[in-house]
C-alpha cells in the first residue's frame, strides 16, 4: 500500500511538473521573433579554426525572410568581392578570382562554407522549424547560469539535413543558448552555442555564435555580428542575379 501511494505521489509530482513547461509551440514561436524578422542587414566577422590555423573574414549579409539573402566578403583581399545569392532553394556564388557565377546544388550543397565548420546546406534551410520537426520540451537544465528549457526535435520530413535536434532555450529571454544537431543513428555531428545575448531593436539576439562540426579538427568557426538592423528596407535589386557581378 505504501509502494502505491509513493508511485502515485512520483507520477503527480512529474505530471505537475510537465503542466508546468510552457507549449513547444509557445517556446519556438518566441524563438522566432527574436531571431526572424521580415528582413534583417547585417554585417559579420567570421573568424575560422581549423587544423591548419585560424583564418578571419568579413561581409555584408541581406536577407529577407528565409527565402531571399544575397552576401558580399568584403575582407580579407584573396575573397574580397566574393558574393552568394540565395534565391529560394537556389544558390549561386560569383568568384572574382575566376571571374565566374556557379551554382552550388546537389552533393555540392554539403562542402563547407568559404572553409568553416557551416554547409551550404546550412545556410539553405531556414524555414520555421515547426514546419520540419516534431517538437517535444523534455527538461529543464542550466547553462552559462542561465535556465533552460530542453526541447527536442525530431523530423517529420525526408529532407532535412540533421534527423534530429537537442536545443537548450533561455527561459527568461527565449534564445537558444546552444544547439546540438544529430544524425538518424544518434551521432552528433554539429554543435552551435550562442552568447553575448543583447536587446537589439526590442528582441534579444545573441552577437556571437559559434557552429562547430563534430567530425573536424579546431576549435569550430566564430561569427560575430558587427552590425546588425531588423524589418529595413532593401532594394529589389539585391537579389537579382545580375548584382553578382
Amino acid at each position: 500500500m505504501k509502494q502505491l501511494k509513493f508511485i502515485i505521489l512520483f507520477l503527480s509530482i512529474n505530471v505537475l511538473a510537465m503542466a508546468q513547461y510552457p507549449s513547444e509551440k509557445n517556446i519556438l514561436d518566441k524563438i522566432d521573433d527574436n531571431m526572424s524578422a521580415k528582413t534583417r542587414v547585417m554585417t559579420v566577422k567570421m573568424e575560422i579554426d581549423g587544423a591548419r590555423g585560424t583564418r578571419t573574414m568579413e561581409s555584408k549579409i541581406w536577407t529577407e525572410g528565409d527565402k531571399r539573402s544575397f552576401t558580399e566578403y568584403l575582407s580579407p583581399a584573396r575573397e574580397k568581392g566574393t558574393k552568394m545569392l540565395k534565391l529560394e532553394n537556389q544558390l549561386w556564388i560569383y568568384s572574382p578570382t575566376t571571374d565566374r557565377v556557379m551554382q552550388i546544388s546537389g552533393h555540392m550543397l554539403r562542402q563547407s562554407v568559404m572553409g568553416s565548420d557551416m554547409s551550404y546546406e546550412d545556410m539553405m534551410n531556414d524555414t520555421p522549424l515547426l514546419e520540419r520537426y516534431r517538437a517535444d520540451v523534455t527538461g529543464e537544465e542550466t547553462i552559462d547560469d542561465r535556465k533552460c528549457w530542453v526541447v527536442t526535435l525530431t523530423a517529420i520530413k525526408e529532407d532535412v539535413n540533421y534527423y534530429s535536434q537537442k536545443l537548450w532555450v533561455d527561459e527568461e529571454r527565449y534564445v537558444p543558448l546552444r544547439m546540438d544537431l544529430f544524425a538518424k543513428s544518434g551521432k552528433l555531428l554539429k554543435r552551435t552555442t550562442l552568447s553575448d545575448i543583447q536587446k537589439v531593436q526590442g528582441r534579444w539576439f545573441p552577437k556571437t555564435m559559434v557552429y562547430k562540426d563534430m567530425l573536424k579538427e579546431g576549435n569550430g568557426t566564430r561569427m560575430t555580428f558587427m552590425s546588425i538592423q531588423f524589418n529595413v528596407s532593401i532594394s529589389e535589386s539585391t537579389f537579382n542575379k545580375a548584382n553578382l557581378k
